[in-house]
């Protein structure tokens, strides 16, 4: 299943280029900025204060390299570690053991009950902790852009033979201390860009969200992938 599904919080940088970071993946710089860890120690204690999240999201995948560049708009409900993540061509549940993916226009499920030891940046039920473990992180500037106050943090993995990426980069809204903007940059050239559009803190969500009810489409085949 593409990985861009689960990058919710987060979305579009555009002032790098990660190709030149496969090389030198990791600067020499010390790995805890101070700075760095205090911005996102404010934003993950404000984030794990609530309850449930709605948030609505804009998603951009590129490839320079073989001029490919899709976009699309998307949903997702989290009561952590629950979420359901609604895109144009897929809807994928979570109920915390088992996940469901619909492919829309296939019109079939996939069932199966994710690793919940993998890679912390694929669940976005954890994504404020993917900067305490593993990484390198470091604050870059304060600018303006987009009418707004923005901190620019960049990430690196410590051990960039373990991930499929070189760099996560990071603009947070200051006055709300939150992830504004995300750019993932891929080993292989792929690049995904998240930018939050609207979030709902606290709304009411029934558990009944995140579980995928095969009544409701009784034309969908099931594939059931679990051993």
């Amino acid at each position: 299943m593409n990985k861009t599904l689960y990058f919710i919080f987060l979305l579009l940088v555009l002032e790098y280029n990660c190709f030149s970071q496969i090389t030198n993946p990791t600067p020499n710089y010390k790995e805890i900025d101070p700075k760095a860890k205090e911005i996102l120690d404010k934003v993950a204690q404000k984030n794990k204060g609530y309850s449930s999240i709605y948030a609505e999201f804009g998603m951009v995948l590129e490839n320079k390299k073989n001029n490919m560049k899709e976009s699309q708009k998307g949903y997702i409900w989290i009561k952590s570690p629950k979420y359901k993540i609604d895109l144009s061509a897929s809807r994928i549940y979570y109920d915390g053991k088992t996940q469901w993916v619909y492919n829309k226009k296939a019109k079939e499920v996939n069932i199966s009950e994710p690793d919940t030891t993998e890679d912390n940046t694929l669940n976005p039920a954890k994504i404020f902790d993917i900067y305490k473990k593993d990484f390198k992180i470091r604050y870059i500037r304060e600018k303006f852009e987009k009418n707004r106050a923005l901190y620019e943090i960049e990430l690196y993995p410590k051990d960039v033979k373990k991930v499929d990426f070189t760099k996560i980069s990071l603009k947070i809204d200051k006055d709300k201390m939150q992830i504004f903007s995300m750019k993932r940059c891929g080993k292989d050239g792929t690049d995904f860009y998240l930018e939050l559009i609207k979030i709902i803190p606290n709304p009411e969500i029934s558990d009944t969200t995140f579980f995928f009810d095969k009544s409701k489409y009784p034309k969908v085949e099931i594939i059931d992938l679990r051993e």
